[in-house]
């Protein structure tokens, strides 16, 4: 984030560039950063049980219910507590809440020892929940729901389209990679070379991703970072409350189901994260590059990085009160898989 915020001040030609050519409204190095950071944690995923996670109806309704009713309401409710004066960062901010998270999560998930085959179904999910109701839920937040309250509305036009794109190419082409790399590389050299020698080499490259993405995306828009300092901390104080409070409830709401510690950590993370890419793409294309309203959306990543990364190890923390950690989860992962990610060694947990 500092790297990408001086190269806005020292290059500022640099952000220029990077918005000349862009990818479902996301500029092409920054998408290749996703691409780059989302295949080597898809490709861990053993897809083979990926129906054990669809079998679990009490995860994937309580999923579905924080991720599409809750968190947006939750998100309305801050956007105008905090910023009822500032209508821009208001939308923008709801705009946020409502583009639910399919790709930095799965490394928050990985990095806390959450169930990756979980994570990888509830982000499928969420992204096909995403193409059919973001737009109906843009609508309803932002013209229905504020008449109904007595408040100030805001017109505003999605394209399904951009949704669909966005979701095809940062969920569909690192998903098909992983699904392949797996589907091959077992069928070749069989399970236990491909998770003890090929995965320790591809898993590096998901943390290398991330960090290109972070400096980019602040390269990208570090100069209305900077310009507006005192705008940032407003919007960033509701986003603060956002993430901590909707982890902390949903890693609650886990526990209490029994649900055990990796998939209470996966329904955690997958309802605090948003998806800051389609949040920024949407906002820029409906009201402008240098809209309030996309300046908010900027500032979704800026706070949800170090907060997540923070959060990571919350959850870690939080394992000694999960008595059964592996409860209702896949079986229990054998010693090849919990090595099977080098930089993930020292947190994972022994059979």
């Amino acid at each position: 984030m500092g790297l990408g915020l001086l190269l806005a001040v020292l290059a500022p030609g640099v952000g220029a560039l990077l918005h000349q050519v862009e990818v479902a409204g996301v500029s092409v190095p920054i998408a290749l950063g996703l691409l780059l950071m989302m295949y080597p944690v898809l490709a861990k995923v053993r897809y083979s049980e990926s129906h054990l996670v669809l079998r679990d109806k009490k995860l994937l309704i309580t999923s579905l219910v924080i991720n599409w009713l809750l968190a947006p309401a939750f998100m309305f409710a801050l956007a105008w507590i905090f910023l009822a004066d500032l209508p821009e960062y208001r939308t923008g901010l709801i705009i946020v809440g409502l583009a639910r998270c399919i790709a930095m999560v799965l490394i928050w998930n990985d990095l806390a020892c959450g169930d990756r085959e979980a994570a990888a179904v509830l982000v499928a999910i969420n992204s096909v929940f995403q193409v059919f109701m973001f737009g109906v839920l843009g609508w309803f937040y932002l013209q229905v729901l504020p008449t109904w309250l007595g408040l100030e509305t805001t017109s505003a036009e999605f394209s399904i389209w951009a949704i669909t794109l966005s979701v095809l190419v940062f969920l569909g082409i690192p998903l098909a990679a992983g699904f392949l790399t797996r589907t091959i590389g077992e069928r070749r050299r069989g399970r236990q070379w491909y998770e003890d020698t090929l995965l320790p080499r591809l898993g590096p490259w998901a943390l290398y991703g991330l960090l290109f993405t972070i400096v980019m995306l602040f390269a990208l828009q570090g100069d209305q970072v900077l310009a507006r300092p005192l705008d940032v901390a407003r919007i960033a104080l509701p986003l603060l409350i956002y993430f901590l409070l909707t982890f902390a409830v949903s890693l609650g709401i886990g526990g209490l189901l029994n649900m055990g510690y990796e998939r209470s950590t996966t329904l955690a993370f997958t309802a605090a994260g948003n998806n800051f890419e389609l949040a920024i793409a949407v906002a820029i294309a409906t009201f402008g590059a240098t809209s309030g309203q996309a300046l908010a959306g900027v500032v979704g990543p800026l706070i949800e990085v170090p907060v997540l990364v923070a959060l990571v190890y919350v959850a870690l923390w939080s394992r000694r009160f999960f008595r059964n950690p592996h409860h209702t989860a896949p079986p229990a992962r054998t010693p090849e898989r919990a090595h099977s990610s080098a930089q993930f060694d020292s947190h994972e947990e022994k059979p």
